[in-house]
């Protein structure tokens, strides 16, 4: 089969619910390069699969890093995976699901998500962009399910929204996800101790990274644009890569006056992994897509291909045509 076979059926809550009740055997799969969102979303819906009686398991393309540990435990295997109902949470494309894409990137029975960039990949898609992190669905839909919530799922929620709303303080953060990060409280979370290791905790090796990124700094557009480098060479140095440098993205939002943060990953010898936060009026998303990735309005990504001068050349300019827009008077956030 393959995606013009079908036309993706976009599902509300309900019929999302319904449609999770139905079925009795889950293949549950993350994204490549897993973050707290993915990864608490995945494994909140295998617990909550569980809690009904249905056979799970969550899949992950790479190594799930160890600090994740409290919630993320091996699941069950799926007898019969070739009749398995597959499941993807915060995959906004089939191409994120990297080395799990060729087995199941033509067999998604539905995608779980809260990426407007969402690629209809999948035969069924339910999509709130209003949430702030996919792990906010997964909530509302266990609740529409009527499945018991337990300490472990409650963590595993927890962490998604925490990590995809930079614990609260991004613009994506909505009274809604509040009353759900309140409700989880209720079990006893200790919100604290995930909070110190998502966000106050980084190995010897992190903290020598992030120094020889900063190095690499370049300003453009009147100071309103930082560019940082993270090679490969530096990734043998310090022995960061992959999860490891999960949250390096972070660096570029603090910096007085920019709107537009770019982070240059290397990924393999003429890949480079493009992570871009913004501030009103830029929207990263628009100038991701142009890059032939997406995201949201503050944060989005994409894979450019060349060396690393080329690539950022090409990240420039799409940024510069926004930048000119914004002096011009006619950029707008949307």
């Amino acid at each position: 089969m393959n995606n013009n076979e079908f036309v993706c059926r976009e599902l509300n809550l309900r019929q999302t619910a319904s449609f999770l009740k139905k079925h009795d055997n889950y293949i549950i799969l993350t994204h490549a390069s897993p973050d707290g969102d993915t990864l608490g979303s995945a494994y909140a819906l295998y617990y909550g699969l569980k809690e009904i009686g249905k056979i799970a398991s969550v899949i992950c393309p790479d190594l799930i890093p160890g600090k994740y540990g409290y919630f993320a435990r091996e699941t069950d295997h799926v007898p019969d995976d070739e009749n398995a109902t597959i499941v993807t949470v915060d995959v906004a494309d089939k191409r994120l699901l990297g080395s799990l894409c060729e087995l199941f990137g033509e067999r998604v029975d539905l995608s779980i998500d809260h990426h407007i960039s969402n690629t209809s990949f999948a035969k069924n898609l339910y999509l709130d962009a209003n949430a702030s992190a996919t792990a906010e669905s997964i909530y509302e839909l266990l609740d529409e399910m009527k499945v018991n919530i337990n300490t472990i799922t409650a963590k595993a929620l927890y962490t998604g929204i925490a990590t995809d709303t930079g614990c609260f303080k991004y613009s994506n953060v909505t009274a809604k996800t509040h009353i759900i990060a309140a409700a989880l409280y209720e079990f006893d979370i200790k919100a604290d101790e995930i909070n110190r290791i998502m966000f106050d905790t980084k190995s010897r090796k992190l903290l020598e990274l992030e120094r020889m990124v900063l190095d690499t700094a370049e300003y453009h557009f009147d100071n309103r644009c930082i560019v940082l480098a993270v090679t490969a060479e530096m990734q043998k140095k310090t022995g960061c890569s992959g999860p490891d440098l999960e949250g390096i993205a972070v660096i570029s939002r603090s910096v007085e006056g920019v709107l537009a943060g770019v982070t240059i990953k290397q990924t393999n010898d003429e890949e480079f992994k493009i992570s871009l936060r913004t501030y009103e009026p830029l929207n990263a998303a628009k100038i991701c897509k142009a890059l032939g990735g997406g995201g949201h309005n503050a944060a989005a990504g994409a894979t450019v291909h060349g060396n690393l001068e080329s690539v950022k050349n090409q990240v420039l300019q799409s940024i510069k045509e926004c930048m000119e827009e914004i002096d011009a008077g006619t950029c707008t956030a949307e």
